[in-house]
Formats: C-alpha cells, structure tokens, sequence
C-alpha cells in the first residue's frame, strides 16, 4: 500500500526518474539535508489541481519546501514559481523563501499550499523547459476556468481550442462535442462550442507541446495575463484595482488597465499602514503628482502587495539576488523582506549554460507524451491570434539595474528601505527616515529614464508610452503629388518627376513655391482671434482636427472607392456589402461626432457665455457620450479584417477588379495605398485613447471634467482591448502586401507566422566593390535586392540568406571597409556596409534578434525566390541590375502591376537617403498622426504661407484647406533633421521649427505652443526613426 501511494507523486505521475532535480535556488543536483529537525509532511496542491504530501522541515526556511518541491517535479526552471496560501487572517500570502515555514504556516496539518506561477515573463520564448511551458498553460487554464483571466469570446474559443488540441489531439467532431460537455474550460462555455471547434478544426498536426506554445502566445497578449488584482481605492476614494507586472504597477478600473508606471519611472514604493505610496521620478512633462497614494483594505493587504512588488522588481530588473541588510544593533528598522532566489537573467544563463537534462515527462489529461526540448514551434503557426496588447515578442532585452541594499542611519525617525542604484563605481546614498515598522520603503535610484524593462520594447513602445509604444507595425506609402496623378499646378510643386514624367529620387522634397501660393500670412498675428488659453482647448481642438481628416479618410471609401466599384460589375456583391456597409454608418456616426465637438468649442471660444464657462469649457462628457455611441460598431470593426483579406483575394482572381483598383490607387483623393484605408477606423481608436489620456494628465482630480474623461479613457480602453487582435492581423497583412508590390522575382511572401522586422539600405562588398542593395529582414530570412530601371521602380531579388543557423560578424579591420558586417548562412557569406556606425550596429542587433527567432521556429523556411541563380553563381554577378517584362510578371498579387507612384513608397525613400525602418518605426508611425494648419516660410521672402497639413506615415501631405479632399504635396521626411532655427537664421517668431535634408531646407510655423510642441513631437518620431529605434524598444509597451 505503501509502494501504491508513491506511485502517485507528482514525479511518478508525469514520468520522471527518481532523482531529487536540481534546486531552483541554488546550482546542484540535490538539495542538501536540513539540520533543521525532523521532516513534516505539507499538503501541496499541483497545477494539474492533485494534492501531494511533500516533506520539508518545519523550522526551515520556506526556500526548503520551494525546492522540495520542485525536485520533485524535477523542475530546472522553478524560480517561475511560488508557493500561496491563506494565512491564519484570511489573506492569501505567498511563502517567505526565507523565514522559517513554522512562523509563516500556524497550522501546518490543516494548510494546503498551492504551487503556481508566481513571475509571468512578458515573453513565453524565454521558458527553454517543455515542462515549463506545460506548467504555465496549466496556470492559463486554471485563471481561465476561475475567471481570472478575462477576454473576449474569440480569445477565450481560441484558447481553448489550444487546450482541447493538447489533451485530446486532432479535431473530430464527436469526440470535440462529448469532451467539451464533460469538460468546463470557463464560466458559461455552451456558448462558445461552435467556435472552439471551428478553430480546433486549424490545429491539425499539432504536438501537445506546440499547444502549449501556441496557449501561451495567445495568452500573452490578452491584457489580465498573469494579473492578480489587488483591490484599493485612490485619493478621491474611487474604487479600483492595484495590480504589478514585469513592467511596473499597473491600476485598473475593472478589469481596464487605466493606467501604469513603468519601474524606470518609480524611484521609491512604500506603504505606511493601509496607504501604498508610489513616489515618481521628477519628470518635467508629466502633470502627476511627485507621490501617489493609493488607500487599501488594511495593513496586512496593504503590506503583502508591497511584497510582491519588491519582489518582481528584484526578479525582472536586476543581474543577482540582492545582498542581506546588516542585522540592526538595537533596534529594528521596518520590515525586513527582501527578494530571495535568483533573478530572470540568472535563470536564463544558467539555463543557457546547459543545466539541465532532457527529461521524458507524462501530461495528466493528454494521451501524448513529451521530451524536453529547447526548441519552439514554427513560427507559421502563431498566426490566428487575437492580441490584446501591443506585440513585444520582436524586442531584444536589455540589462537589468544592480540593486544595493544600503544601512539605514540611526535618527528619530526611522523606516527601512531598499536602495536600488544603477550600476557606477559610486551610487548614491539616500538618507533613510520615519517612524518604526509601520512604513516600509523601496527606493530605485539613479535608474535611467530610457532604460525600460529586461525584456521589453516596443510600445511602447509600443509602448507608447502612454506605456505606450503601441505595437503595430506599420508600412505606409509616401505620395509625391497625390501619387503621381495631374494636377492643374505648376511643375514645381512636383520635382521628384523627371523630364520624361516618371518619379526621379525623393531626395527632393515636393512643397508649394512661391509662384502659386494660396495665402499669404505675414501679418497673422495682428489678426489672429483671441483663443482660450487652457491646455486641454487645445488638446480639444486636436480632436476636432484629426477628426476631420478621418472623416476625409473614410469619404475615400464611402464616395471614391465605392463609386468606382459600382462603375463595373467585376466587384462581388458580398464584398460590396462586406466593405460599404460598415463603412456607410461609421461616416454617419463621425459626421454627427464631429459636428458636437466644433459646436463645444465655438461656444468655449465664445465671449458671451462666461456665466456658462463651467458647463461649455470641457470636452469629456461630449467625447464619453459619442465613445460610448461607437461601441454599436465593435462588430463591424472585426469585419475589416475579413474585408481586408476578401478584396485581396477578389483582386487575384479577378483581372478587371484588380485594374480598378489599380486605377483608383492613381486618383488625387487615394494619397496613401488603398488597404490602408481600411485600417483607419482602427487606428482613429488609438489616437481617441492617447488624446483622453493627454486630457487626464492635464486635469487635476477636482477638475470639473475629469469624471467623463477618465470614464471616457477606460470605455475606449475596453473597446480596443477587443479590437487589438484584429488591428495586429491586419497591420502585418497589409504590410507584407505593400511590400510584396515593390519586390519582384518573389512567390511565397505573404504566409502565416512571417513578420517583418527592418527594411533599408545596405552597401553588398562583391567583386565589382561596394553596391547598394535593399534589404529586407523578416523573422525568418534575409532578402537583397536591386532597384529596376524600368517604369515600375519594382526591387528585383538578388539572393535570399536563410537565418536559420547564420552567424554576425564584425569586419571592419577585415575588409577595410567602415561600418560593415559579415553575414555567413550555411552555403552563402556576404559582408555589407552601412552609412553609418549607429545604422549597422541597428542592422546587426536585428539580425541577431531574428536569428534567434528563426533557431527557436525550429528550421528552415521555404525557399522565396521565384528562381534561384545558378551553383556556385552569385545573383550579383550577372550582365546588368535591370528587369525585364518578365521579371514584372513572375508573380502575381494584388495591385501588381506598378506605376510610377511606387517610386515613393517606404522602400524607395529609404532607397534614396541610404537610410532603414524597423517595425518599431512603423508601430510609433501609427500613433503619430496629426492635423492642423501650419504657417511655411517662403524661400526668397519673409512672407509665410498658410496650408492644411496632414502628418502620416512618415510624410507631411499639404493642402489648401481642410476642405480639400486631395493633397497639393508631400514631404517624406525620412532622412530630414528637425531642429530650431538659430538666431543667424533671422526668423524672427515664436513656435518655428526647421527641416533640413542636405541642402532642401524648410521652416514652417505654428500658432501656438501647444500646437508646435504636438507638431515637433509627431515629426521627430519620422525624422528620429532612423537613429532611435533602438532605445523606443526600452519604452513601455502599451497595453489594451
């Protein structure tokens, strides 16, 4: 009987040797024997919900029992986890590693201990143990059932179809419907069956393991992922949740993310009582107060979320386990805690360094067994998923801060603290003070503003930062006069085309000349209206203003696009009804929208109606009334994506259809490719959300409209929180088929699971010398190619370098050339050379980034080109760089045959100012969008000219008014330089900035300060991109 019941160990259970494991807290194969007293027997409950009995000392430290049981799972990968329990006031704590089990458990026989994810990673890749990735979407499905782990219903269906996929295999339908009716997955789950089977019905294939990994990719994205909420109120007494993360601490309202700070942004956690205290770095452009206190339920709640914070920090931000405080002589200082066990960077070396063995492990629900491997699952399958946050997975990490733990000094006062310092040969030392044990303190200092989290980017990138750096990549097509198109004005406004009509480089910029200007404003000033002066008019005034561009942006669709579809009959009725009739409605709704908020600020701006300056001077309660109006329209919204995809493959199959597109693409009022326009009404949620978080940083909390802002901020938060998934979908769709249009010579391009990480120019050292080249980085191979020297300004392929088990190498002394690298694949090696020192060290990051994609994908991709060189022939050693007819009919797609509009794309800008873009870029260029009037100097005078400007996609498009449904002109403004003009320049007004590009120099003007801080914020996201994508992937990703 005895021999029975050790069968049934959770070692036993799912296959492994009798071995002890290896300790997740210290190197070695077998944790060493307690002096600590005899054995006792802990009740501990499994993830797969079984209860084991495992023995550990009673007066040891809690640690003891970690790595018992651990060793028992035989788990390498055991700093993940932790052990909670309800403690003898009810609260459930998590086991202090380091104070005796006997102080922290009352009543040892009666406790159960539940081993579960204590740390979740901001990337699953980063769990090398098959065994791992099974323990945390055991962790998923558990917050799944109990309703942690909320999400919409496509989420929750896909999640788990990848759980139904792991434990029962393949789909068939009958065996689906009687496991899922004897298997509850989540609350209400009935509902839901048809579309669990549907997407179970796409797994076909797919190992336990790759469930597991695909779980998790999902699960990552959704934005309670990992969260455990903590609740509280803030200083007006509003209820809402506290919850910390590998990011920072995070506050709900609900289960909506309201708001978040980053650790780079907090220099000292505390909690005094039941108050928890968070005191922000000193931040210029930020409206938060220095210290923000949040009111809790009581001490011990209050003191537990402190713990957990301390710890997470400690785990994700640092290189080692901080160092023991020296033992206070006669008094004691505050708390104690402090972080036990190694952090994430030591787990992953040691890991790494190969500490660990292949085990083969059983799963308790799955008729499958597995092997431990380092390996992940193809890349092509994470390809359905709908995210719920901004995508980090493209984002190398960067190094964590060192803590120190320094003595606190003997005053009246006295509190204790941990001191975070960032590594230099002299830290600062912050004096400690306060009362006795009732506050306890962590302070970060001298961390770095621009230096984010261990493993993340972008959003935020991106996280935008409003945590943001916002996560959707990007690809966007830059017009040079309206796309080629004619117009009736002079040829100056277009000297990107050549003598002979076709585009030449876009080195040089197309703006308005003198000769033709609309108005002249040298007197502006003088007739200026007098405005409001508050801040969030303005920020009011914004919305008005991008307002209107949107609505120009959906009459592409709704009047132009639709009129040249019912020209012919070659469109499908079903995608006429799929496309227009959820565009028709969204331009009803946002003409209504706009015309209430211009109607708010004609009476704000009003001089009449100071006794009703209260009611008519905010915007909140207009933009909630309307955000909650556009929730009606969350359906048709996820339609855009299946709209998307259906005129794609309606334009491959159809010749006629794909002239009219092509056609319509040549049309003044089509300025940017056409699929972005179904992308707008996504990304116009974005901007509301950043401008309510703008109008909720400027407030303050007794601000008469601050109530309907926040309320407005977290409706539109829960609404992109649903349409996130679908926004990510399509932004790289769209992308890879942009690009698919400016490369020729390519089949297989747009496939599932391929994402984009950088495009750009690269010097190619062959025999002939140093050639330019274009290269395109994916997350799975390296493309070069040539430009063409026909109409089409296509990019001819050149070669295809695999990642899979390519190497980086600098060669500078080498070659003798600056700036360059040698890439080695496994048949091919190539050495390319950058403008730059800061360009290549960008390049060879990235590469490096993918390389090690491309190794976890576990493989080699299908071959890209249409047609591979001959042996032992380098595609660069051929007669001539030029295309032939074909060359321009090797594949065919969407839109495929090019006009000369192409030649100002992305690429070909990035062509001609020898210059790159990364995925970041594109993400932040979603988020920088603005419109306005802007003042432009002219060359030869002191006059300005005013002109409706529209800042997208890495361009500024020039109108003569907001009316205007085309644009005059386009600047391009990669490549440019943005800076103020110095007093030898002899501008003499306020709020101007320059662009300079070589010799092509502009100023242009705002009206105000508000309008030109917004104005040098968009357009340095263009002209920085080039040299700063490195440090936005340090910002915090923003999340939905």
């Amino acid at each position: 009987m005895g021999e029975t019941e050790q069968q049934q160990t959770a070692a036993s259970r799912l296959g492994a040797p009798e071995s002890a494991g290896i300790s997740t807290l210290e190197h070695g194969t077998k944790p060493p024997l307690s002096p600590q007293g005899k054995s006792f027997p802990f009740k501990v409950q499994m993830l797969d919900d079984t209860q084991e009995m495992i023995e550990a000392p009673l007066r040891a430290p809690g640690k003891a029992l970690l790595d018992a049981v651990c060793s028992h799972l035989n788990l390498v990968e055991g700093d993940y986890f932790g052990l909670e329990f309800q403690d003898h006031r009810k609260i459930m704590v998590w086991l202090d590693l380091l104070k005796p089990i006997i102080k922290q458990v009352r009543r040892p026989k009666t406790t159960v201990l539940k081993f579960v994810v204590k740390f979740f990673p901001p990337d699953h890749t980063q769990l090398q143990e098959e065994l791992t990735r099974y323990l945390f979407a055991l962790q998923v499905k558990q917050d799944l059932a109990q309703g942690k782990l909320t999400c919409n219903e496509s989420s929750a269906a896909l999640l788990i179809s990848h759980i139904v996929q792991s434990e029962i295999g393949d789909f068939d339908e009958a065996v689906d419907r009687e496991h899922l009716s004897k298997n509850a997955y989540m609350p209400q789950q009935e509902a839901l069956e048809e579309k669990i089977m549907e997407y179970h019905r796409n797994h076909f294939g797919q190992t336990p393991a790759e469930s597991d990994f695909q779980l998790l990719e999902v699960g990552r994205r959704l934005e309670m992922y990992g969260i455990r909420l903590h609740p509280a109120k803030d200083r007006e007494g509003t209820k809402i949740n506290l919850a910390v993360a590998n990011t920072g601490i995070l506050v709900f309202q609900g289960h909506t993310k309201i708001n978040g700070f980053n650790w780079a942004k907090v220099r000292k956690m505390s909690f005094k009582r039941k108050r928890f205290l968070i005191k922000l770095r000193p931040d210029a452009n930020s409206s938060y107060q220095d210290t923000l206190e949040f009111m809790m339920a009581s001490r011990d709640f209050c003191k537990s979320f402190w713990k957990i914070c301390v710890e997470y920090h400690a785990f994700f931000r640092l290189f080692e386990e901080p160092k023991p405080k020296p033992k206070p002589v006669l008094f004691s200082r505050g708390s104690s805690f402090r972080f036990s066990g190694r952090t994430q960077k030591q787990v992953l070396d040691y890991v790494k360094e190969g500490g660990h063995k292949k085990v083969q492990f059983e799963r308790k629900h799955s008729k499958l067994c597995s092997i431990r491997s380092l390996s992940t699952p193809s890349s092509d399958q994470i390809s359905e998923v709908p995210k719920q946050s901004p995508k980090i997975t493209l984002v190398p990490c960067s190094q964590p801060d060192e803590v120190q733990s320094l003595s606190p000094c003997k005053e009246e006062k006295l509190v204790t603290e941990v001191l975070v310092q960032h590594k230099s040969p002299s830290p600062k030392k912050v004096p400690l003070e306060k009362k006795s044990n009732e506050g306890t303190h962590l302070t970060i200092d001298g961390e770095e503003a621009a230096k984010d989290h261990i493993q993340q980017n972008m959003k935020n990138a991106h996280q935008p930062s409003t945590g943001s750096l916002t996560g959707s990549p990007h690809l966007s097509e830059l017009s040079i006069n309206s796309q080629g198109g004619t117009t009736g004005l002079n040829s100056t406004l277009s000297p990107n085309l050549s003598p002979d009509g076709k585009p030449s480089s876009p080195l040089i910029s197309p703006l308005l000349n003198e000769s033709i200007c609309i108005r002249t404003d040298d007197e502006e000033d003088s007739r200026k209206k007098r405005f409001p002066t508050d801040k969030a008019y303005y920020i009011s005034k914004e919305v008005s203003a991008t307002e209107c561009t949107y609505l120009k942006d959906l009459e592409v669709i709704t009047v132009w696009f639709q009129n040249a579809a019912n020209k012919d009959d070659s469109m499908p009725e079903q995608l006429k009804n799929l496309i227009f009739s959820n565009f028709d409605p969204l331009h009803k709704f946002h003409s209504s929208f706009i015309k209430e908020v211009d109607q708010r600020l004609a009476l704000w701006e009003g001089r009449s109606n100071s006794h009703m300056k209260s009611e008519n001077q905010k915007i909140g309660d207009v933009m909630l009334k309307n955000i909650q109006g556009m929730k009606q329209f969350t359906s048709n919204l996820q339609k855009h994506y299946e709209a998307l995809m259906e005129l794609e493959k309606a334009i491959k199959n159809s010749r006629k259809l794909d002239v009219i597109c092509r056609d319509f693409e040549q049309e003044k009022v089509c300025y940017l490719p056409l699929n972005m326009f179904l992308l707008r009404p996504l990304h116009r949620l974005m901007h509301y959300k950043q401008i309510m978080e703008r109008l909720c940083k400027h407030y303050s909390p007794n601000n008469v409209d601050f109530r309907d802002t926040r309320a407005a901020l977290a409706e539109i938060s829960e609404m992109l929180a649903q349409l996130h998934g679908t926004m990510i979908k399509m932004e790289n769709f769209q992308k890879l088929q942009e690009l698919k249009k400016d490369v020729t010579g390519i089949d297989n391009l747009v496939i599932p699971g391929r994402e984009f990480i950088r495009l750009g120019s690269l010097s190619k050292l062959s025999g002939k010398g140093l050639q330019q080249r274009m290269f395109f980085l994916f997350n799975d191979a390296l493309l070069y190619t040539s430009r063409g020297l026909t109409s089409s300004n296509q990019f001819k392929i050149h070669g295809q370098l695999p990642l899979f088990n390519m190497t980086v190498e600098e060669s500078d002394d080498e070659w003798g050339v600056p700036h360059c690298i040698t890439l080695r694949s496994q048949n091919q090696a190539i050495v390319v050379a950058a403008s730059s020192q800061p360009e290549i060290e960008k390049w060879s990051e990235d590469i490096q980034m993918a390389i090690g994609l491309a190794e976890k994908s576990g493989g080699p991709v299908p071959e890209l080109m249409a047609s591979s060189p001959p042996d032992g022939k380098s595609p660069d050693e051929g007669p001539a760089d030029q295309e032939s007819e074909d060359d321009l009919s090797a594949s065919r797609s969407s839109l495929e045959r090019q006009s000369p509009h192409r030649g100002n794309t992305t690429v070909h800008v990035c062509w001609h100012r020898n210059t790159s873009v990364s995925v970041i870029d594109f993400s932040v260029a979603v988020e920088n969008q603005l419109s306005g009037n802007l003042l432009r100097k002219f060359k030869n005078s002191n006059g300005w000219q005013k002109l409706w400007v529209v800042f997208t996609n890495f361009c500024l498009f020039f109108y003569k008014s907001h009316q205007d449904s085309h644009p005059l002109a386009s600047l391009p403004l990669l490549g440019y330089s943005l800076t103020i003009p110095s007093e030898s320049e002899n501008i003499h007004k306020d709020y101007v900035f320059k662009l300079h590009f070589k010799s092509h120099v502009y100023y242009f003007r705002a009206e105000n300060e508000y309008t030109f801080e917004r104005w040098m914020e968009v357009i340095r996201s263009a002209t920085d991109c080039a040299s700063g994508s490195r440090l936005l992937r340090h910002k915090e990703s923003h999340l939905y």
